[in-house]
């Protein structure tokens, strides 16, 4: 929703729209939500499954690359917080992208991002089914990936308080589970109970062919499956709409970032590649799960198959929730089908997320097809998608700082560290990481998707200008106050 659209009426209650005013979003979302959210957001699939792969790839080196790639993601969500707090708006990228870059980056970056999720519920899916298999492997993945499928949209249809209210529950789960773990963790290293504690050292960081096993090289390829992990910090940058009081949740979710990113990716990797040599994990398995197997507490590996199930599905959960507010926020700016901006009587973009959805259920078609290949798939295209969100942040970052410098637009409340600085040096290393990716003759295909994704845009922003050429003007944002 764009602010240029919102005006209060006589009630109090905001409009949005130009002739026909309808209701707009309820701010629904507590300061006990958005921190969770931004907490779990930090805790993904990509975390609890993908490290597998990536420890059989890096060996222990994997927690310098989660370290160095946190650092980035904290570079950028400073630099959405400044924005953020300069002008809070539902579908913050797009609408940045298209204040300071014109009208065809916000349509381009909206689109992007509701591809982004779109793939990433599909990898959530095809997770959430590999997790039940552990327990019932004679299900088929597909009917799984069906069934939370159905039950998620159901859940975001009825209201934005009830996505919360899950989404804290789901992250909740996660937090305190990985905390158990890394006390678990500590306390074999310490003390030597269970079966792992005869192997269980420190030393097991560098034992195995050194600290780098295959090499630096090897190492720095799995930035793209790293930059996978932390898909969805951004996540608080979609809720600022429907925040109760943005200017003091938003701050604190985000200068959380960086002992969440220390706590549950360094932490937590730091103490199971201790725990357990690098040489026993595997490709396909949570390396969590596989952890907790080998330490040999009963029913410990079920119940961290529990958490990690949980976490597929709190991320899908906001896949559904972020992908229906991105597509009215391009049908309010005319960029999608206006009949996506109406909202339910219980002031949810339903249509959105029902398209949505049915999107998201080719990920049901691929765990029929592709079982095996279908996570490594969607999460490259997934990474692409959010890879281009991420730098449209940080450019519009920039070029808001020079604005600001200039004059010509209010300083923010909650000011990056460095300014435009730190923002150029993410820029330059999700550049890196995307030269990483077309290296890589697995992960090389997300780049003809995009390609071929742009192409699509590109032709969708020809005959939207034709229709309509007022649309791709810009034009200048109005502020709605806040808090």
């Amino acid at each position: 929703m764009t602010s240029s659209q919102v005006g209060k009426q006589d009630d109090g209650s905001e409009a949005v729209g130009g002739d026909a005013p309808e209701e707009g979003y309820e701010r629904g979302l507590g300061s006990r939500q958005v921190q969770m959210i931004a907490i779990g957001g930090a805790i993904g699939v990509g975390l609890f499954l993908g490290a597998g792969a990536n420890i059989a790839k890096a060996g222990p080196s994997l927690i310098v690359m989660y370290a160095l790639a946190g650092v980035i993601i904290f570079f950028i969500m400073r630099a959405l917080g400044e924005l953020l707090l300069y002008r809070p708006v539902s579908g913050s990228f797009a609408e940045y992208s298209r204040e300071f870059l014109g009208p065809f980056f916000g349509y381009f970056t909206g689109w992007t991002y509701w591809l982004m999720w779109v793939v990433t519920g599909m990898a959530e899916l095809t997770a959430a089914a590999i997790y039940v298999h552990y327990w019932f492997p004679a299900i088929h993945q597909w009917v799984t990936a069906l069934v939370f499928l159905v039950i998620l949209f159901v859940a975001n249809l009825i209201s934005v308080r009830l996505f919360g209210e899950i989404e804290f529950w789901f992250s909740m789960v996660k937090v305190t589970a990985l905390i158990g773990m890394i006390v678990i963790g500590i306390g074999v290293l310490t003390f030597g109970f269970s079966s792992a504690g005869d192997t269980a050292s420190v030393s097991n960081l560098w034992q195995f062919d050194g600290f780098f096993p295959n090499g630096i090289g090897s190492s720095l390829m799995t930035l793209q499956g790293v930059m996978f992990a932390y898909l969805a910090v951004e996540l608080v940058g979609v809720t600022a709409g429907e925040s109760e009081n943005p200017e003091k949740t938003l701050p604190k979710a985000i200068n959380t970032l960086p002992w969440r990113i220390a706590l549950f990716y360094v932490g937590a990797l730091t103490v199971i590649l201790c725990v357990v040599k690098w040489t026993e994990f595997a490709p396909g398995v949570s390396p969590f799960v596989e952890a907790f197997a080998k330490i040999g507490i009963p029913a410990g590996a079920g119940i961290v198959n529990f958490v990690v199930l949980t976490a597929a599905l709190s991320s899908c959960n906001s896949g559904m929730y972020s992908t229906g507010r991105m597509l009215r926020n391009l049908a309010d700016s005319g960029e999608a089908p206006r009949v996506f901006s109406k909202l339910s009587s219980t002031k949810t973009p339903a249509l959105g997320i029902t398209v949505s959805v049915l999107f998201m259920g080719i990920g049901v078609v691929l765990n029929y097809v592709v079982p095996e290949k279908a996570f490594g798939y969607v999460t490259s295209v997934a990474t692409a998608a959010g890879i281009w969100t991420w730098l449209m942040i940080l450019v519009s970052h920039i070029l808001y700082r020079r604005a600001v410098d200039a004059g010509r637009l209010p300083a923010s409340s909650f000011p990056a560290p460095g300014g435009a600085k730190c923002s150029w040096v993410a820029v330059v290393f999700l550049l890196f990481v995307t030269g990483l990716i077309a290296y890589d003759s697995e992960s090389r295909i997300c780049l003809y998707v995009m390609a071929v994704w742009a192409a699509a845009l590109a032709i969708g922003w020809a005959v939207l200008k034709a229709r309509n050429p007022q649309v791709t003007e810009r034009s200048e944002p109005e502020f709605e106050t806040i808090g």
